[in-house]
């Protein structure tokens, strides 16, 4: 998986006042936890502009104190109105332990279905999936290039055994529909063979 390196500096005081100068500064105070004790550490806004506002997902290298940590994206808070970032926790990753993260799924192939007129639902466009950190893929590839009207693409069928899917078998990823022209279409057909 590929992943973003963030620079940051330790945060010595996590009080309100100091939150608020340090939003003022253009910084995003932010915590680092799965170690051994939550740390705290603030970075550039614009430090997380690839990371936050992009529909891939990435893993984040946090580099302060001469430390070097690996860590996903856990939670983030906006503020309401401005849509800035106001808080970002992370979670640390160690190589031994599985972790949980949503993966964006990738329709591959072109489905016959909708070059006989049907539309495609895309219904499920992340997975969530646990698995080791090195193993976690950048995309899911969903192959839809054996849908025909009316078929679905269930999670069953985009399973590895590098990661677990965190889903019930039947959930639909993408299904091809009957679209209204070719249900007239056929209705039509039908009549004028009456």
């Amino acid at each position: 998986m590929k992943s973003i390196t963030i620079t940051g500096s330790k945060r010595e005081s996590v009080g309100k006042v100091a939150t608020k100068a340090l939003r003022n500064a253009g910084q995003v105070p932010c915590v680092l936890y799965g170690g051994d004790k939550a740390l705290h550490f603030s970075a550039d806004e614009t430090a997380f502009k690839n990371l936050v506002y992009t529909p891939n997902v990435y893993t984040a290298k946090i580099e302060f104190e001469g430390n070097q940590y690996n860590a996903i994206l856990q939670d983030i808070q906006f503020h309401p109105v401005s849509d800035k970032i106001l808080h970002i926790d992370f979670y640390q990753l160690f190589d031994d332990k599985l972790v949980t993260m949503a993966i964006p799924v990738q329709l591959v192939g072109t489905a016959p279905g909708i070059i006989k007129g049907g539309s495609l639902r895309f219904a499920q466009r992340k997975l969530n999936v646990r698995a080791l950190p090195s193993d976690l893929p950048d995309f899911i590839d969903a192959n839809i290039s054996k849908l025909d009207i009316g078929d679905k693409l269930y999670v069953t069928e985009v399973a590895n055994e590098k990661y677990t899917v965190l889903h019930p078998e039947n959930t639909v990823i993408a299904q091809v529909r009957t679209s209204r022209n070719v249900a007239k279409a056929a209705t039509a057909e039908a009549k004028g063979k009456k």
